[in-house]
């Protein structure tokens, strides 16, 4: 193959990036990333200059697992339709536009309260926020997964995440500049400028509102549905039920126990193994992220130096990471670049080791930033079109919670023992225990790629 002929198909891979489906997604990632911090660190950073204590903080924090437990309302979504919204723009739409309403009323609840005088009722407007911004998740996810087939899906994954993580700076970093300027130079807190501040976020959320208005419904191919069909002729069969009982329970077979039943059936034996690799892919750099800021602290590293690199220079590779995942997953397919991501993700823990042995130096910093974030990018776009790849359609939003919601808890509570682990193995210890942690997961990718095939992929491809 010539170097031209070589070029146009690096260049038709890129071209992904020029479909429609994936310009929405930038727009849908901005409004599903800016809620999260503004009931979260941005949120702590508030009531702590409004003189809210440290321990009332910590339980206000709370509010966020909103987000951990999206799968138990998943159903709804995927199920339930909303009056007269459903009828004008569609199951998914409806949501979207149903919960980014909300979210914006909550943002606005927020900006005229007052947690000096009122701290349970900002409280209970995070709570909306977040349980909206939740349910915006759970919609955007099925949206995308039904909107195109699973090689494009890490595109699509990519564009979100520039979305998400640009939305995040501004739900931050943006956040306290705008009540900084807002904010008298002779005055240490200021409950104005936090109310401008979260107002111009509400505005924000008008740019997910708007694409949603705007965009077409998706119109996926249903799949086949043996276990859902039969559920409810069973239901249908029992005899001396009243009306109301079987309509429920025909809806609960339907919402909640169908797209489990669907998983396993579709997998069998098989789901064992997906569930395993679902659950402990994203290991490697979740365990060491917990840990992450205290070692640069540890080390000697200043608080500037942290956010320039690991905050701004750090989201920029992981940023780029998932733009050239979601070309290679394109060009070579998810199984391969799901692989690569893998090895990479654990190769990369390798370097906070030699870190940990150089001392504070800025440039090997950089270095080790660039490629953990660059290797994270890349192996969460390629993961996002695999776990993409494994949905029904026909039960996206509740499959999709349930995948995502099972990557996290595994890492997320070994991860809590991160401490402990540093304080028997020192930090060069622990980053290369770390890295270890990735060894099972390239072979359960392996297996993975060998037994069960997504869309035509398998060990032979």
């Amino acid at each position: 193959m010539n170097s031209d002929s070589l070029g146009r198909r690096w260049l038709d891979s890129l071209g992904i990036y020029l479909h429609p489906r994936v310009r929405v997604m930038l727009f849908l990632g901005f409004s599903s990333g800016l809620p999260l911090l503004l009931v979260f660190g941005t949120l702590s950073v508030w009531l702590r200059e409004a003189g809210i204590s440290r321990s009332t903080i910590g339980f206000v924090s709370w509010v966020a697992l909103a987000y951990a437990f999206k799968w138990v309302w998943s159903p709804l979504v995927d199920k339930l339709p909303l009056p007269f919204l459903t009828r004008k723009l569609g199951r998914r739409r409806a949501w979207l536009l149903f919960a980014q309403i909300a979210v914006i009323a909550g943002l606005l609840g927020m900006a005229f309260s007052n947690p000096g005088e009122n701290l349970a009722g900002l409280v209970w407007f995070a709570v909306l926020v977040a349980f909206a911004s939740a349910t915006q998740d759970i919609a955007i996810d099925a949206f995308r997964i039904e909107s195109a087939e699973s090689k494009q899906q890490a595109a699509l994954a990519a564009a979100y995440m520039v979305g998400y993580r640009l939305a995040m700076i501004l739900a931050s970093a943006g956040v306290l500049w705008i009540a900084a300027w807002v904010q008298p130079a002779d005055v240490k807190y200021d409950l104005h400028a936090w109310s401008v501040a979260y107002l111009t976020m509400a505005a924000a959320m008008l740019v997910g509102l708007a694409t949603t208005l705007v965009v077409a419904e998706p119109r996926p191919v249903l799949q086949e549905n043996e276990v859902e069909e039969a559920g409810v002729r069973r239901i249908h069969r029992l005899s001396g039920l009243p009306d109301w009982l079987r309509t429920v329970l025909d809806w609960l077979w339907r919402a909640v126990i169908s797209p489990f039943a669907d998983f396993i059936r579709r997998y069998r034996w098989q789901a064992v193994l997906l569930l395993a690799l679902i659950a402990s892919y994203r290991i490697s750099d979740i365990v060491l992220g917990v840990i992450a800021n205290v070692f640069y602290i540890d080390l000697g590293f200043t608080k500037t130096q942290i956010a320039d690199v690991t905050k701004i220079f750090g989201i920029i590779m992981t940023l780029l990471g998932a733009v050239f995942g979601g070309v290679l997953v394109t060009r070579f397919g998810v199984m391969r670049i799901l692989f690569l991501g893998a090895l990479l993700a654990a190769g990369t823990n390798l370097l906070f080791s030699l870190l940990a042995q150089t001392g504070p130096q800025i440039g090997m910093l950089m270095l080790v930033v660039a490629a953990d974030n660059l290797s994270a990018g890349l192996a969460t776009a390629a993961f996002v079109a695999y776990l993409s790849g494994l949905t029904n359609v026909a039960y996206s939003a509740t499959q999709y919670a349930l995948f995502s919601s099972v990557m996290l808890l595994f890492p997320k509570f070994i991860g809590g023992f991160s401490g402990v682990m540093v304080e028997n193995l020192d930090y060069a210890g622990f980053f290369i225990l770390t890295a270890a942690m990735g060894l099972p997961v390239l072979i359960l990718v392996a297996l993975a790629w060998r037994y069960v095939p997504v869309n035509g992929e398998g060990a032979d491809d």
